[in-house]
This record gives structure tokens, C-alpha cells and sequence, in this order.
């Protein structure tokens, strides 16, 4: 049988850092609303000439090399990206092109903060259907451009980054569970409204979100899938090492470690130093928590996700 592992992780984050202290220039705000709030201290963002498609170069490349492959090993590409470099193609074949690889099917995933969890549950059903040896899945996102920077409410929350992993055929299981859901009910309440028509934008090109109604949604079902996807596993709270949820919000995180009896110092944390990065959010934290030695072989890690549509879903990897 054949089963598949993550056999490298990379990351890349712009150069501007924007701290808090920079957008109490910009909007009505102080570094301590915005720290007591959602525990962010700073955001990356991207520089005017880059894409998406050139944050997931950087975090492949890094991916690809960690895994010990080239480029043209790479048999599925999945980019998670909910603002992609144009309407299409999609930034799977931008990114596709810039590898300088050809052949393979590429494709985006849209499920906006769950997008990474999503888009590797497929790479894991493809790999192990024996179609590649090897696919690349990343989360993506500028998110600095669909945000209105007079609106204190979003703003504050979002960062551009990028991360990435290389899924291999292997003869033991790395990937050892996933579950997801959708629940279009709510895809009022977290979306970017705007639509295109005509060359005219029509609606909000800005992401809208009702806070209040997000954190108890995002609470309650991302603790729901967890202890959903862990009996369908054999596993229990107690076998998990690592929990490394959306980097949404810190009180977020705080609420779901304690749904989930989880202490703290086994949920790994990066929304402080990068804000709410989207689908690139769950890789990036990924590959902090590998490349310092937390994360170590054997090691059992649960990555959750819950996003606007409302979409959430949670994935077990052994390491």
C-alpha cells in the first residue's frame, strides 16, 4: 500500500515589516489595542512588484530542497491562495512556470484560511492513488491588497507570506487522517463581496468580517473536527505532540487549545511576528516549528484550519 509524508517544508515572508507602532500612522489604532486583542505585534508585507505566485517560488524552492528532490521530481502542484495573481490562469501554473517544470497538473485551491488543509488532503489522496511520487502543496497569500487600510477592524489583522511542503510516496504513513467541511450558511459573515463585471468592480474589493460572529464559530468547529478526526485515527488528545491551528487570532488559538485540554507550550504560535496570513498561515508555522527542532521525527501534529465560506478542517501527520 502506498501511503505519503511531508518530506520538506519551506517558507518565505516579505521584507517590509509592518509593526504596530507603523499603523498607528495609518489608522486610528495603538500597538496595545491590537496586542490585546489578537496578540499581533507585526505583519510582512510584499513589495509592489511581488505576486503570489513569487512568495510560493521562495517557499518551494525551500520545500523542494529539504525534501532532496529537484523541481522536475514534482509530479502535482497545489497552490491554496485566496488572492491569486489574476483571475486565471491560476497561480499553481504561474508557479509552475517559474520552477521551470512542465506537465504535471497544477491547480488553486480556494478555501480561504483553511485552504493549506484542504489543498494537502488532496495531495495526500493523489499520492496514494499512485498517480505522483512527489506534489508540492502551498498556501500563498497578499492579503495586503484586498484590505480597506482605513478600517481598523481588518487592517490590523492580515499579512502576506507563503508557505510550502513536499508530499512523497512512502511505504509508512505520514498523513494519518483528515476531515473537512463547509457550511455556505455563513459566508456572510468573512468574504470579500467584490465581483468583477464588465472591467468594473462591483461591491467591496475589501475583506468584511463581523468579528464576534468569526471567533465563536472558528472556536467551537475547529475543536469539533479535531476531536471528529482523532478516534477516526485510533489516536486520542493524549497522543497528539503538536497542535498547529490557523494563525488567526491568539485569543482564538487560547480558546481552542482550551476546548481541547491542549496546554499552550504544545500549540505552536507565530500570528504575534506575521499576523493572519491565510491559507500561507498553517505551512508557515509548519516549517518555524521543523526548522527550530520542535517538531521532530515520530512526532504526531494536528493542523486545523477554519476560514470564510465558512470551510474548516483538520489533518493528522506523523512526522
Amino acid at each position: 500500500m502506498i501511503h505519503s509524508r511531508i518530506a520538506g517544508t519551506g517558507s518565505y515572508l516579505p521584507a517590509k515589516v509592518l509593526t504596530n507602532a507603523d499603523l498607528e500612522q495609518i489608522v486610528e489604532t495603538s500597538d496595545d489595542w491590537i496586542q490585546s486583542r489578537t496578540g499581533i505585534r507585526q505583519r510582512h508585507i510584499a513589495a509592489d512588484d511581488e505576486l503570489g505566485s513569487d512568495l510560493a517560488l521562495h517557499a518551494s524552492k525551500a520545500a523542494i530542497a529539504a525534501a532532496g528532490i529537484d523541481a522536475a521530481d514534482i509530479g502535482l502542484i497545489i497552490v491554496a491562495t485566496t488572492t491569486p495573481d489574476m483571475i486565471f490562469p491560476s497561480t499553481a501554473c504561474a508557479l509552475q512556470a517559474k520552477l521551470g517544470v512542465a506537465g504535471c497538473p497544477a491547480f488553486d485551491v480556494q478555501a480561504v484560511c483553511s485552504g493549506f488543509v484542504y489543498a494537502l488532503a488532496t495531495a495526500d489522496l493523489y499520492v496514494r492513488a499512485g498517480h505522483c511520487k512527489h506534489a508540492l502543496v502551498v498556501g500563498a497569500e497578499v492579503y495586503s491588497r484586498i484590505l480597506d487600510w482605513t478600517d481598523r477592524g481588518t487592517c490590523v489583522l492580515f499579512g502576506d507570506g507563503a508557505g510550502a511542503v513536499v508530499l512523497s510516496a512512502a511505504e509508512e504513513p505520514g498523513i494519518l487522517g483528515a476531515r473537512l467541511h463547509a457550511d455556505g450558511a455563513h459566508l456572510g459573515i468573512l468574504s470579500v463581496p467584490g465581483q468583477v463585471r464588465n472591467g468594473v468592480v462591483t461591491g467591496s474589493p475589501f475583506v468584511t468580517m463581523e468579528g464576534n460572529a468569526v471567533f465563536r464559530f472558528a472556536v467551537r468547529v475547529l475543536a469539533d473536527v479535531v476531536d471528529e478526526l482523532l478516534p477516526a485515527c485510533n489516536l486520542t488528545r493524549a497522543d497528539i505532540d503538536w497542535l498547529i491551528p490557523h494563525q488567526a487570532n491568539v485569543r482564538i488559538i487560547e480558546a481552542t487549545a482550551k476546548r481541547l485540554g491542549m496546554p499552550m507550550d504544545k500549540v505552536v504560535v507565530t500570528v504575534g511576528m506575521h499576523g493572519n496570513t491565510s491559507a500561507a498561515s498553517i505551512p508557515l508555522a509548519l516549517d518555524c516549528a521543523v526548522r527550530d527542532g520542535r517538531i521532530q521525527r515520530g512526532h504526531r501534529v494536528i493542523l486545523a484550519g477554519v476560514g470564510g465560506g465558512f470551510t474548516w478542517g483538520a489533518v493528522v501527520v506523523r512526522w
